[in-house]
């Protein structure tokens, strides 16, 4: 009777660890006494308790059901329990608690050991694969390993396919039929291997998987698209078998290794070279024109240890790889084989010991002689009149060898800038490396003087000539693409680059580094012509149409060439004070909500960085109203619409609300002048030509005034008025009408003595005592056999709640004595505490950073 005079009422109470508890309990009794509660009577408890609002009662009654059929001999009797139920135990697997969706995949993969479930049931949890929580993917990548790989649920093992021999050429066979599911897209390829990767010892066999790419078992024959993944599996295992991370990671935390585990990571990196050393020159040599392979292959050498080759007297195999991979970097001309072959060769240079790292330096030496033989005959081909693609490629070449180490291009320097100026309709691919390219070299050549001790005269004209060369090519672009009269636009991707290549010469050479210096010479600042036609290129490119941007922009830079990198370099120079804030700075934030989120983001970024710097926000927030107002007033200067309903105008208010939105708490007492500021030279300038410019009040200052305290309301409303009292607002009532709305807005607040707090919407005010009695929902009968009336009163957390755990914690149980739900005054004030915690815990969302980071570099 204990059950039905306490649990019955007790695991349905307002307290969650009541219920949490009742749970346990139960699943307790069930196990340790079935032949008295191993019965649907009492299973459907922990089936209805699935659906509990609360993260830990839905986890304590997965913990109960895992228990239970974990014995054997309990499945039999759980059978129609699991065919009411199961399609829930499925659901749960995406709950929004993390670690109820992990034991849920748990409950899954114990019902599928049983086969209690059919496998179409489990198609929604394959997706699971690709999510961002690691948690959640490892625990579904053990179910797949499990189910679909070691098939340990299978009550027979299929031979099909081609699924003989030993057990890892079978599973590594398996896993390359679920990376068919992704066939264009390597990002997802590579969370299911990450999410396996623990659980299947076969992509650790080295030599297996090498032999299968070799195809040295004929009957194991590869399909192309298998060896592209395989390729991509034997790379991606071999970064995980040495502890580097293949799927970024979600708090951006750095990798912290035990001694153990050190040791572990350097004891598969001697397996991993012991196992190539032989066969890797073998792959490289097969799959050397094959893009979609040859990167992952290249990269692989960089988890090696090469000292081995010297011990295991591999020195030739080590030459053959060298020349290989010199041989892939002239075979390609695209961003990953490249980047991937320069890693590596330098590598080898580093690493490398005695003879074997003289000869790897030979090799680089050689391949840079090589490449600049090359660019000469691509530059005499185009002034011949001939094809620009053999320029283009090995321009990327040299851009991609650029990023990692210095090439001496002196001797087809001149050329490179000749071909420039005399062949103006090159096609703007060609022309953004060979800019690219300039400006690599000018930074290497800074480089070396910055670091040198004694610096000649010489070394120092040369430097500036190089820089000032580089800065009128640019200008050149810069004027095409401004100038009215040429009538020009540049495309998407050459506006972006030379927008980024011009920010990164100035930085470079920003007068601020190198003022009182014996370098003051190399100090230079772009002409305040300048700086505005260069945002005037910015505007043009975050205007472009996202279309557009696809169309134009080279995809393998195209991380590169987009709005946020455009914006992103212009933050640049105000953090860093490469120019004046003045001009730059107020144009920037005008921009803050026109160009979607990912620049808002650099922008509000860029203003944190202002006010970590005390620089006049104030000014700078006003100008930047005023021009985004501007921008309205042309907008509509054609249009018969309302001007109020305008996007120009709803884009004023919205830019408004985010820069007073950076005065909240404590920062609004702090800046309590700056905002006034911002509200009287708004008003200012309303009232310039009124009533013109009366909808700046409305537009802008409003959202600022609402940041003040009432006493300053007061005063605003009083000056406003006071600029009326000889106006005769009834001749033009349309033009006046923003003032009237602006003045009867403040009265109206300031009337409810509200002062614009804006921080006091959203607190709940908590009733207390017994909430109103609910009317009782009538629960589902889930069994035929007859049950008491008891068994079909609702619950706390009923299957309409779902697994809300945003909704409120003051359901009340009808059923329960009154005496229950009078509390004392403190236990109800935590109660409240605790709920108005909760929630606010439940409205905290959170925010992607932009990676502005470099703004303050």
């Amino acid at each position: 009777m204990l059950l039905w005079r306490l649990f019955v009422h007790r695991y349905r109470d307002i307290d969650p660890n009541i219920r949490m508890s009742c749970i346990e309990s139960l699943g307790e009794w069930i196990l340790s006494y079935p032949s008295l509660f191993l019965q649907d009577l009492y299973l459907k408890y922990l089936g209805w308790t699935l659906n509990d609002k609360n993260a830990g009662v839905r986890k304590a009654s997965i913990n109960a059901l895992q228990n239970l059929y974990e014995v054997d001999d309990n499945v039999p009797t759980l059978g129609l329990f699991t065919e009411r139920f199961s399609g829930r135990m499925i659901e749960l697997a995406e709950d929004i608690d993390v670690s109820v969706a992990v034991c849920a995949i748990g409950l899954v993969k114990q019902l599928l050991r049983h086969q209690l479930i059919p496998e179409d049931d489990l198609g929604s949890l394959y997706d699971l694969l690709i999510v961002d929580t690691p948690e959640i993917r490892h625990a579904i990548g053990a179910l797949v390993y499990d189910h679909l790989i070691a098939q340990k649920f299978s009550t027979s093992q299929s031979g099909s396919r081609g699924e003989t021999g030993n057990s890892s050429e079978v599973h590594l066979k398996r896993m390359l039929r679920i990376l068919e599911e992704f066939p264009q897209d390597p990002i997802l390829s590579i969370y299911v291997i990450d999410d396996v990767w623990e659980y299947m010892k076969a992509m650790k066999d080295w030599k297996c998987i090498v032999s299968m790419l070799l195809d040295e078992n004929p009957s194991a024959e590869l399909s192309d698209n298998d060896a592209t993944n395989l390729v991509r599996l034997l790379c991606a295992s071999v970064k995980k078998a040495v502890g580097e991370r293949i799927v970024p990671a979600t708090d951006n935390r750095k990798q912290y290794h035990t001694k153990a585990q050190k040791e572990v990571f350097e004891n598969n990196k001697q397996d991993i070279s012991v196992a190539m050393m032989k066969s890797y020159p073998l792959l490289l040599r097969k799959f050397i024109s094959d893009k979609a392979k040859v990167s992952s292959l290249v990269e692989i050498v960089l988890y090696m240890n090469l000292e081995l080759y010297s011990l295991k007297r591999q020195e030739q195999n080590f030459k053959n790889m060298l020349q290989l991979m010199k041989e892939v970097f002239f075979k390609h001309g695209d961003k990953e084989p490249l980047r991937a072959c320069v890693k590596a060769i330098n590598f080898c240079c580093i690493e490398s010991q005695g003879e074997l790292q003289d000869f790897a330096r030979n090799k680089l030496k050689e391949l840079e002689d090589e490449l600049i033989s090359k660019l000469k005959s691509a530059i005499k081909e185009v002034v011949d009149g001939g094809d620009e693609y053999s320029l283009l490629v090995n321009s990327k070449r040299l851009y991609e060898l650029q990023l990692s180490k210095s090439v001496p291009i002196h001797s087809i320097y001149g050329d490179i800038v000749a071909v420039l100026r005399d062949f103006r309709n090159m096609e703007d691919e060609v022309v953004c490396f060979l800019l690219l390219n300039m400006y690599m070299h000018l930074a290497w050549a800074l480089h070396f003087i910055e670091n040198e001790e004694c610096v000649s005269e010489a070394s120092l004209v040369s430097v500036i000539s190089k820089r000032d060369t580089l800065l009128q090519e640019l200008e050149y672009y810069l004027n095409m693409a401004t100038d009215s009269k040429e009538g020009g636009r540049l495309g998407s991707e050459l506006g972006c680059r030379v927008c980024t290549i011009l920010v990164e010469t100035w930085f470079l050479f920003r007068s601020t580094l190198f003022s009182k210096t014996k370098l003051e010479k190399l100090g230079y600042a772009p002409s305040a012509d300048m700086l505005q036609k260069f945002w005037e290129l910015c505007q043009q490119q975050l205007n472009v149409s996202d279309e557009m941007e696809e169309e134009d922009v080279n995809r393998e830079y195209a991380e590169e060439l987009n709005r946020d990198a455009v914006m992103l370099a212009a933050g640049k120079l105000i953090a860093n004070d490469v120019v004046s804030k003045e001009y730059l700075a107020s144009e920037i934030i005008s921009h803050y909500v026109m160009h979607g989120a990912s620049v808002a983001e650099i922008v509000k970024n860029l203003i944190t960085v202002l006010k970590k710097k005390e620089d006049d926000l104030a000014t700078i927030f006003f100008e930047a109203l005023k021009k985004a107002y501007r921008q309205h007033i042309v907008d509509i200067s054609d249009s018969e619409n309302d001007p109020s309903e305008s996007n120009s105008f709803s884009g004023c208010k919205d830019l408004a609300a985010r820069l007073s939105g950076t005065f909240v708490g404590a920062a609004r007492v702090k800046h309590r002048l700056d905002i006034l500021k911002i509200v009287r030279d708004g008003i200012e300038y309303a009232f310039v030509e009124a009533p013109k410019h009366l909808s700046f009040l409305e537009a802008a200052v409003l959202q600022f005034v609402s940041k003040l305290p009432a006493a300053d309301v007061l005063e605003i409303m009083k000056v406003v008025q006071s600029r009326t009292a000889n106006v005769n607002t009834d001749e033009n009532p349309s033009g006046w009408r923003p003032y009237y709305t602006f003045i009867d807005i403040l009265r109206e607040k300031y009337a409810k003595n509200e002062g614009f707090q804006d921080e006091r919407e959203g607190v709940a005010v908590r009733r207390r005592g017994r909430p109103p009695k609910r009317q009782n929902i009538p629960g589902k009968k889930l069994f035929d056999e007859q049950s008491s009336s008891e068994d079909e009163d609702s619950i706390s957390a009923s299957e309409q709640d779902g697994q809300d755990e945003g909704g409120k914690e003051d359901e009340d149980d009808e059923d329960a004595p009154l005496i229950h739900s009078i509390r004392p005054s403190s236990k109800l004030r935590s109660l409240g505490k605790a709920g108005n915690s909760a929630r606010a815990a439940d409205n905290l969302s959170a925010s992607r950073t932009s990676g502005m980071s470099c703004l303050g570099n």
